[in-house]
C-alpha cells in the first residue's frame, strides 16, 4: 500500500473517531458529511508531514492497527469532552439549588435532557470555544499528537490509566467550583428561612422559600456568569494540552 495513502487513512480514522465524540461535531444536527469532509481535510494536511508508518504484514494486523487508531481518536475526544461533562454536572447542581431542576429541557447539541442552567452553560462553553478560535488550537494540538503517538505506537500503561481516572474525578471538582456561588447563596437562603420559621411560626416558610429561591438564584446566576465564563475559558484553553498529555502517555513504553 502506498505510504501516503496509508498515512492518510490512519489519520482519517483517528480524527474522525475524535470528532464523533467531541461536542458540536458529534451533535445530531451537525451534518455527517461535513464531519467526514473535515476528517478527510485533516488527513490530507497531516499525512503529508508524517513519516512512512510501520505496517503489519497481513490484512488482520492492518485491521488491528486501524482499530487502534479509532480507539486513540475516541480516547482523545473523550479526554477533551470532560470539560463539557463538568458543565452538565454543574448545571444540574445549580438547577437543584435554585429550584429549576424540573422540568428538564432537551439539549440539541447532546440529544439528552438536561436542566436549564446546564443547557445554558453548555451553550456558553460552545460559543466561547468557537468565538475565541479555540477549535483551531484543538486541531493544531491533534496534529501534534502524532509527534508523541505515531501510527501503531499506542501502549496502555499504568500512568495512562491513572491519568484518566484523575481527569474523571476532576470533573466533579470543576463542577463544584462553577456551582459554588449558587450553593453558598442557597445555603444562606435556607438558613435565613429556617431562622424565620422559628422566630415567626405563623409564616408559611415553604411557600415563601419556593418564591424567593428561584428569584435570588437566577439573579446570582446572572451576576456570576462572567466569572463562570472566565473559568470555562481557562479549561477550554487546556484542551490541546490535555490531548497531547493523553497522546504522550499512550505513546510511552
Amino acid at each position: 500500500m502506498i505510504p501516503e495513502l496509508t498515512n492518510g487513512l490512519m489519520v482519517f480514522l483517528r480524527v474522525s473517531a475524535m470528532l464523533a465524540v467531541f461536542p458540536v461535531f458529534s451533535a445530531q444536527n451537525f451534518p455527517v458529511q461535513l464531519r467526514l469532509a473535515l476528517g478527510a481535510l485533516m488527513a490530507i494536511l497531516v499525512s503529508a508531514t508524517l513519516p512512512a508508518p510501520a505496517l503489519a504484514p497481513d490484512i488482520w494486523g492492518l485491521a488491528g492497527q486501524m482499530t487502534v487508531e479509532i480507539a486513540i481518536g475516541l480516547m482523545l475526544g473523550f479526554a477533551s469532552r470532560m470539560v463539557f461533562f463538568a458543565l452538565e454536572i454543574a448545571g444540574a447542581i445549580v438547577g437543584i439549588e435554585i429550584g429549576l431542576a424540573m422540568p428538564a429541557g432537551l439539549n440539541s447539541l447532546t440529544d439528552t435532557y438536561t436542566t436549564i442552567p446546564g443547557t445554558l452553560l453548555y451553550y456558553l462553553a460552545v460559543m466561547l470555544w468557537l468565538t475565541l478560535d479555540l477549535h483551531h488550537w484543538m486541531l493544531a494540538g491533534f496534529q501534534r499528537t502524532f509527534s508523541y503517538l505515531p501510527v501503531g505506537g499506542a501502549h496502555v500503561s499504568q500512568a495512562f490509566l491513572a491519568d484518566i481516572v484523575g481527569r474523571t474525578s476532576g470533573i466533579f471538582v470543576i463542577a463544584l467550583q462553577l456551582a459554588a456561588p449558587l450553593m453558598a447563596v442557597s445555603f444562606i437562603i435556607s438558613l435565613v428561612f429556617s431562622v424565620l420559621g422559628r422566630a415567626v411560626p405563623q409564616m408559611n416558610v415553604f411557600n415563601e422559600l419556593f418564591a424567593v429561591r428561584p428569584l435570588v438564584g437566577l439573579s446570582v446566576f446572572g451576576l456570576t456568569l462572567e466569572l463562570m465564563s472566565e473559568h470555562i475559558v481557562n479549561y477550554l484553553r487546556r484542551l490541546p494540552e490535555d490531548m497531547l498529555r493523553v497522546a504522550q502517555l499512550l505513546g510511552a513504553h
